[in-house]
């Protein structure tokens, strides 16, 4: 049921507050919520909790929401997002309850007096029409995931050295039924049991087209904030689970992992012929070699153009080197800021330095086609920029694509 023009009215009024002191509701509902029900840390990204991420993003969203409450047309990739993470770890109904229970808690800490009952029942109104949405949502794909809602033992088949700290892992179903097809740029949940005995869950990209046999993902290691000075460098928050993985795994290892997810992803139902530019930094390749596997399978016609920006070495650059022999309409351009004795430029390289866009002639990026489909992953910051730049090139945002892992929007940096 929708709020009463009075208890939008009462929503509104207590938004500044509320936006004030997000950082106190957020500490305040994680702690009292996560010390009432312990079993909830399996759910939520510990990293997130400690940088402080995680508990900003659910303040936003359940702010935005009441923000736009009557224009929520704009909030849709937003909630798509949310509820393809959620179902990928398994949220389930009940656990709104628990949520909307400690978040208007909360809120009345926050804002005091002025929580009157009549704006705690707005509030609460308002938690529930946005819960309710996601539910639903939600309920719609674990349909989708038909016999597989949960997790489903994978055993790790093989481990490839991709170059550096990047790892390469073969999964094969351990019932050895035949795998569901997703789309090329989803991602599954894998879930470990991290030291200290929760349960921890994070998302990897599926870095290949759809096989019928196994699934393959590639990770980075994740060293955490780097802190250094003269003397030494300290480390923190590094990745639990992807270092897990690369430390502790080996062939034959039985892992935990979710039916592929994700609202990034092209879309291999629609016949579009129009042109493909992917654009990746760092691990942000993965899904961009599962997309353009399956294009070549499937589209051999299609053009695609792959900008790709690394520091010293390229991700699956022998694959990326044959998919390009194979196929004229595949063509690459390599930004490479470290370059070694056995670089060749043109070959190995085109540029050394940090992605620039403007590098590039506007025929590379496809720009002088009306319809080109761009997809961005890489560093969040890196993501803004090139985003910002092809927009300003005339392609409309509903053109563009980028893949966010982490829990909230993409935030410009400033300084």
């Amino acid at each position: 049921m929708a709020l009463t023009y009075q208890q939008s009215k009462l929503v509104r009024d207590t938004i500044p507050a509320l936006k004030e002191h997000g950082e106190r509701i957020t500490s305040s509902f994680y702690k009292t919520m996560l010390t009432d029900h312990p079993e909830l840390n399996n759910y939520f990204n510990s990293v997130n909790q400690k940088n402080g991420r995680q508990p900003r993003a659910l303040t936003a969203v359940i702010l935005g929401f009441a923000s736009n409450i009557n224009h929520l047309s704009e909030l849709i990739p937003k909630f798509e997002r949310m509820c393809n993470k959620h179902c990928s770890l398994g949220i389930q109904p009940e656990h709104y309850e628990v949520v909307g229970k400690y978040l208007i808690q909360a809120f009345g800490e926050v804002l005091g007096p002025a929580m009157t009952p009549e704006v705690q029942t707005a509030w609460t109104k308002a938690y529930w029409m946005l819960a309710k949405m996601l539910i639903g949502r939600e309920a719609q794909l674990y349909r989708d995931f038909e016999s597989w809602p949960s997790w489903r033992p994978f055993k790790i088949d093989r481990i490839v050295n991709e170059c550096d700290d990047l790892y390469t892992f073969y999964l094969v179903p351990q019932d050895g039924k035949k795998l569901p097809k997703f789309l090329p740029g989803q991602y599954v949940s894998v879930q470990i049991q991290a030291p200290g005995g929760n349960l921890q869950s994070r998302q990897y990209s599926l870095s290949e087209a759809w096989r019928e046999d196994y699934y393959r993902i590639t990770i980075r290691r994740d060293e955490g904030t780097v802190y250094s000075n003269s003397v030494s460098k300290s480390f923190f928050n590094p990745g639990i689970v992807s270092n897990y993985l690369i430390d502790q795994t080996a062939v034959g290892s039985i892992l935990q992992v979710s039916h592929p997810a994700g609202e990034f992803f092209l879309d291999v139902h629609n016949t579009s012929t129009v042109p493909l530019v992917l654009i990746s930094a760092g691990v942000g390749v993965t899904p961009m070699v599962s997309i353009a596997n399956t294009v070549m399978e499937s589209q051999p016609s299609r053009q695609i153009a792959w900008i790709h920006g690394c520091r010293k070495h390229i991700s699956f650059e022998d694959h990326i080197k044959t998919l390009r022999k194979k196929n004229s309409n595949f063509q690459t351009k390599i930004f490479k800021t470290v370059i070694n004795s056995t670089d060749r430029p043109g070959e190995t390289y085109d540029y050394n330095e940090r992605m620039d866009l403007a590098k590039l002639k506007p025929e590379e990026l496809h720009l002088q086609h009306g319809g080109t489909e761009y997809f961005i992953c890489g560093p969040e910051q890196f993501m803004i920029n090139q985003k910002l730049y092809l927009m300003q090139q005339g392609v409309s945002a509903s053109r563009i694509k980028c893949e966010i892992f982490t829990t909230g929007d993409l935030v410009t940096k400033q300084g």
